[in-house]
């Protein structure tokens, strides 16, 4: 088995350098890399429960909850009572709805600048082999 210890650590410093240049390009719109996971979440699955939302970015909860209730007063997001007063639904404000369009072109922004020096098929392969990391499949 290949010593991946490297490999694991340069995956968390290049997490950690796009997320903080992420940051960069969504504070115009008064937004934080996890506020903006949080829309995106939103943007691609309609409203959720906050344990979903929490369980999807594998996020503790209390961290989702503060965070929702910033984006709340800052009108990202509407929050109601679900099925009992225990469950709360987060969904996009209708503000948020339009103002979308222009973080999603900040955040592809940051995309291709951090990406910018990979090729087309790299990125894709970047993309498929993300998508493999964590799976049950071995290949040793």
């Amino acid at each position: 088995m290949m010593d991946t210890s490297g490999l694991i650590h340069l995956m968390n410093q290049k997490a950690r350098s796009f997320s903080k240049e992420l940051n960069e390009y969504v504070q115009p719109h008064g937004l934080y890399t996890s506020q903006w996971t949080i829309l995106y979440v939103l943007m691609k699955n309609g409203p959720m429960t906050q344990t979903a939302i929490w369980k999807y970015l594998q996020v503790e909860a209390p961290t989702v909850t503060r965070t929702l209730a910033k984006m709340e007063e800052n009108g990202w997001v509407s929050r109601e009572y679900g099925r009992d007063r225990r469950e709360r639904i987060a969904a996009l404000t209708e503000e948020a709805k339009t103002q979308l369009p222009a973080v999603k072109k900040s955040v592809e922004d940051a995309e291709h600048h951090f990406t910018g020096s990979l090729t087309r098929e790299e990125a894709d392969q970047l993309y498929r082999l993300l998508q493999k990391l964590g799976t049950e499949e071995r290949r040793d």
